[in-house]
C-alpha cells in the first residue's frame, strides 16, 4: 500500500467574472490551478512526486488575492495543460496499487472530488483518506475544537522549511513530513462521504459557506475567529445583493 500525500491550490470567482446566463459554474466555487503530491510506501520512503500547474478553464484570470498568496500568475497558467489532463496525469501517478490519500484538512479532498466531477471524470479511487491535520492538532494538543495551521505544525516540529507556503508542492511536502513523524497505528483512512443534495421546487444559488471558512482558514494558516467568520458570511450576503454592482 502507498501514501498519495496532496495539496491543492484554487483559483476563484473574480468580482468583475461574468457566468453565462445559465449560472453553471455555481456548483464550483474553487477550481483547481495546482496539484502537488509526494507518494510514499509503507516505510514512509519516497517513491515519486507530482506537480503540476493547470490552466483555468472556468474563471479565466487569477483572482489577485489568489495570485498574492501563491504567487500563480496567469502568465504562468497561460500554456499549462487543463485540469482533465493533469488530472489524467494525476492518475497516473497514483498508480494501481492500493493506496491511502493524505491531506491537510478536508477541502482538498472535497475540492478534488468536486472538479473532478464537474468534469465528469472518475473518482472511484479518491475517496479514502487521512486528515493530517486532525491528527497533528491532537498530537500538539492544539486547544480543542481548533486546528493547528501548516506552518506552526512544522515549525513546533523543528522540520526545516525548504520552499514557500501555499505553493502546492511544498505543502505536500510538509504534510508527509508531518506525517512521518506523527504517524501510528491509530491513524485509520476513513472514506468521504458528500451530503446529498436536497430537493427544491425553487432552485437556488447557494455558496459553501463552510468549504469558504475553510479556503480562507487554508490560505491564511489558522483558523478564523468568530468574528472574521461573521464578516466573510456578512460580505457575501452583501455582495448577493447587487447594490455594489457598476
Amino acid at each position: 500500500m502507498n501514501y498519495i500525500i496532496y495539496d491543492l491550490e484554487f483559483n476563484q470567482k473574480n468580482n468583475d467574472h461574468i457566468e453565462n446566463e445559465n449560472n453553471q459554474f455555481s456548483s464550483i466555487p474553487f477550481e483547481i490551478i495546482q496539484i502537488g503530491a509526494i507518494k510514499l510506501n509503507e516505510n514512509f520512503e519516497t517513491l515519486s512526486t507530482f506537480d503540476a500547474l493547470i490552466k483555468p478553464t472556468i474563471y479565466k484570470t487569477i483572482h489577485p488575492i489568489v495570485e498574492n498568496i501563491t504567487k500563480i500568475t496567469d502568465e504562468q497558467v497561460s500554456s499549462c495543460k487543463d485540469f482533465i489532463n493533469v488530472y489524467k496525469d494525476f492518475l497516473n501517478f497514483i498508480g494501481d496499487d492500493e493506496i491511502v490519500l493524505c491531506v491537510w484538512g478536508i477541502v482538498d479532498i472535497k475540492e478534488l472530488i468536486r472538479n473532478a466531477k464537474f468534469y465528469n471524470l472518475s473518482t472511484s479511487v479518491i475517496y479514502k483518506y487521512i486528515d493530517i491535520q486532525a491528527y497533528a492538532s491532537k498530537y500538539l494538543k492544539t486547544e480543542k475544537k481548533l486546528k493547528i495551521g501548516l506552518k506552526n505544525a512544522i515549525e513546533l516540529l523543528n522540520i526545516s522549511i525548504e520552499g514557500d507556503f501555499h505553493n502546492a508542492f511544498y505543502d505536500a511536502y510538509y504534510t508527509a513530513e508531518i506525517f512521518k513523524i506523527i504517524h501510528d497505528h491509530n491513524m485509520k483512512p476513513i472514506v468521504y462521504t458528500s451530503s446529498p443534495d436536497r430537493k427544491s421546487t425553487k432552485p437556488k444559488e447557494k455558496i459553501d459557506i463552510i468549504s469558504l471558512i475553510k479556503q480562507f482558514e487554508k490560505m491564511y494558516n489558522r483558523e478564523m475567529s468568530n468574528e472574521e467568520k461573521s464578516i466573510i458570511k456578512l460580505a457575501y450576503i452583501m455582495g448577493k445583493t447587487g447594490q455594489f454592482i457598476h
